[in-house]
């Protein structure tokens, strides 16, 4: 699903940028080509587009990032002339070689200054559309741009909350500065699952991620629940990685909830989609139970319902529990993902759990 997300979002920029290219002929040039505009558009702009994407050395990218603000302006400008100036020669080269412009090679391969402006222009605007579009999320982003939630709405949905354990610990002994970084790295691990299972990672409170879904999307082929425990197998997959880096393989805890909610975009300065109701402040309570029941998964019992659990996850009925500042009690199943040779039907019905569609009523 990323892959195609991310290749329809790379269709749409070429569009843009192509597009822009047209423009510049059309306001600039005396006899304007459309078609030669747009080629070199695409020739200047993608490449540097998919540099500040990360998608062309990206060590190079990371590199210059972490240098101070007045060199890290100066190097950026270096290396966006530079794709751009290479992209202009290739572009004027193939078409002057193919006989679709006139002109000596020094004119139609050496970059002129308004041309390396516009391209800067054109790709300084891309550039921080797709970061406010990264910084908001992309419901979100697309939510605000369309002001679905000026007026609010009632709705739906699926609630994630995932909570770092022993964070606290780990602030002690390696400090705060770390601790970010330790947290910036979870995080990032989170949001390559929650983009594969077509969820958004609506807010970072501390060391807790609070993860959403419209219920439908949701709940269709258990997207929530394959979310977290795809999230728990990457974590112990990269072991090794995190043992190394940071000391120890991070523990985490998270909670399922859905049901009704409303949603309103809020803020005057600053604007921001929230979500109100008792589903939202249940999930947070069913976190917290967590810890007290043991279970690093927990669900509640209105959601399974409402699902098909995927063959190697099993469940495991709780009953029920108060929740702290909620007037009536909560069923909760905690999941847990099956031993191979658990992951059958006739095993799981043998060991008493029950693994199928409304069974926890």
């Amino acid at each position: 699903m990323r892959n195609l997300s991310s290749a329809l979002s790379w269709i749409f920029i070429a569009i843009f940028v192509a597009a822009s290219g047209v423009l510049y002929n059309l306001l600039f040039q005396e006899t304007p080509h459309i078609y030669t505009g747009a080629i070199f558009a695409l020739f200047c702009g993608l490449p540097m587009l998919a540099f500040e994407r990360r998608l062309l050395f990206a060590p190079v990218h990371s590199w210059i990032h972490r240098l101070p603000t007045p060199l890290y302006i100066a190097c950026a400008l270096a290396i966006d002339f530079g794709f751009i100036s290479v992209g202009f020669a290739s572009a004027g080269s193939l078409l002057k070689w193919m006989g679709i412009i006139a002109g000596t090679w020094a004119q139609v391969t050496i970059l002129p200054l308004d041309v390396f402006l516009y391209a800067l222009a054109v790709t300084a605007l891309l550039v921080f559309v797709l970061r406010v579009r990264e910084l908001l999320g992309r419901d979100v982003f697309f939510s605000l741009l369309t002001s679905r939630y000026r007026n609010p709405v009632p709705e739906e949905r699926v609630f994630l909350f995932i909570d770092l354990a022993g964070s606290t610990a780990f602030a002690e002994k390696y400090g705060d500065l770390r601790t970010q970084q330790y947290l910036g790295s979870l995080f990032s691990a989170y949001a390559e699952q929650v983009w594969r299972h077509r969820g958004a990672i609506d807010d970072y409170i501390g060391d807790a991620a609070i993860i959403t879904w419209p219920l439908e999307r949701g709940i269709k082929n258990a997207r929530c629940v394959r979310c977290i425990f795809d999230i728990l197998a990457d974590i112990e997959k990269k072991s090794d990685f995190w043992l190394e880096t940071y000391g120890q393989v991070p523990r985490v805890r998270a909670a399922l909830h859905g049901g009704f909610i409303i949603t309103a975009e809020i803020g005057v300065d600053h604007h921001k989609i929230t979500y109100f109701g008792d589903t939202v402040n249940t999930t947070a309570r069913l976190e917290t139970l967590c810890k007290t029941l043991e279970r690093p998964v927990l669900i509640s019992t209105d959601l399974v319902n409402r699902l098909t659990l995927p063959q190697d996850v099993i469940a495991e009925n709780l009953g029920e529990h108060a929740l702290k500042g909620r007037g009536q009690s909560l069923g909760v199943v905690a999941l847990a993902r099956a031993e191979p040779a658990l992951s059958n039907q006739s095993n799981l019905r043998r060991l008493g759990v029950v693994h199928r569609h409304g069974s926890f009523t």
